[in-house]
């Protein structure tokens, strides 16, 4: 069996390669290079961070004895992620790339090279685990909780999840490194990337402003009633829940409830505006093919790292899906994803209206 590794410079994706080498696949390293250094406002003449990447990949590439090529996705991760990621900020709107990523690149114009390379399997060092049960693929959280990355994984097709290999599903994230320093990795103690990885600093606003070519405008803060309460710098500085940077002087701590592009304001309210217990999910994916039934009980997930809590979900006729928390959900934040689990099972996933 051949197998085509997404291998991303980092330690995971790396002892991924080793794991599938140690079981006798036929295997092929690939970096996907997303963006060039004017993309992330870094110069083009300085040493970008992927370019670190693409070296340290090589590196265990050759260790391992395994083809290495890269791949050019950068116009593809251009217009499915960063493009997206621009508008949705103009829009009030806060997205996840991560998500796009997978969608778009990994799991869509990864799986096309891998076609074309003849291989039987996409590997990725994703926290993830696939099984087959019933005749159906599902997707599971991954042994390790702690860095279980199935929340960005919803969107995956049974096509897909039948040709996709995740070798870390099963183990922990300490076992993950001691494989690799045992294996004389040059990356086993490279620290995880914690930044989108097109804003190496997080400054999501100054990226937005390069790729528009326009400064951001200032408009009102706003109270729940509509009062002003001062300037702010631009909507695209700011996400719901959002306390720092406002710089308002207020009797009480001040949050950023509601984003408004059509008007250029931004609504603030005390911590307790933040709560919601009804929430509507589109665009949503089922990993069965099919929603378990119209209505019924699982858990849900609104952010990467918010906890799960229990929610009834009822599907409408045109796929829409309607979110009851049983207790009130702090900061939901439209753009971002809602997954629903039944234990260590993913059902699927939408984006937040």
């Amino acid at each position: 069996m051949k197998a085509l590794i997404a291998m991303s410079g980092g330690v995971d994706s790396s002892v991924a390669a080793k794991l599938m080498v140690d079981q006798g696949y036929t295997c092929i390293g690939c970096t996907m290079k997303f963006y060039h250094n004017e993309d992330a406002g870094i110069p083009r003449s300085h040493t970008c961070c992927s370019l670190d990447d693409v070296e340290d990949a090589r590196s265990v590439a050759y260790k391992l004895g395994i083809p290495y090529y890269v791949f050019n996705f950068t116009r593809d991760f251009k217009t499915k992620v960063i493009d997206k990621f621009v508008d949705s900020y103009l829009r009030g709107i806060t997205p996840n790339p991560c998500i796009d990523c997978n969608r778009y690149l990994k799991f869509a114009k990864l799986f096309e090279r891998a076609q074309i390379l003849d291989c039987d399997y996409v590997v990725t060092g994703h926290y993830a685990r696939i099984e087959k049960e019933g005749g159906k693929y599902i997707l599971k959280k991954a042994l390790d909780e702690t860095k279980d990355q199935s929340y960005v994984l919803y969107d995956m097709t049974q096509n897909q999840l039948a040709h996709t290999l995740f070798p870390l599903g099963s183990l922990r994230k300490a076992e993950t490194r001691r494989i690799a320093q045992a294996c004389g990795f040059i990356n086993a103690d490279k620290p995880d990337s914690q930044d989108i990885c097109f804003v190496p600093d997080g400054d999501y606003a100054s990226v937005i402003e390069l790729h528009t070519g326009k400064k951001s405008q200032p408009g009102d803060f706003i109270d729940l009633d509509g009062h002003v309460l001062g300037q702010h710098r631009g909507i695209i500085h700011y996400t719901i829940g959002q306390r720092k940077g406002l710089s308002i002087s207020a009797p009480q701590p001040l949050y950023v409830c509601r984003i408004l592009p059509e008007t250029n304001q931004v609504v603030l309210g005390p911590d307790s505006a933040l709560f919601r217990t009804e929430v509507d999910v589109d665009r949503f994916h089922w990993i069965a093919g099919d929603p378990p039934a119209s209505s019924f009980r699982c858990k849900a997930k609104l952010r990467y790292r918010h906890p799960e809590a229990p929610v009834t979900v009822s599907v409408s006729e045109n796929g829409t899906v309607h979110l009851s928390f049983d207790l009130p959900q702090r900061a939901v934040t439209p753009g971002q994803a809602a997954v629903l689990y039944d234990g260590d099972v993913v059902l699927g996933g939408g984006v937040i209206l």
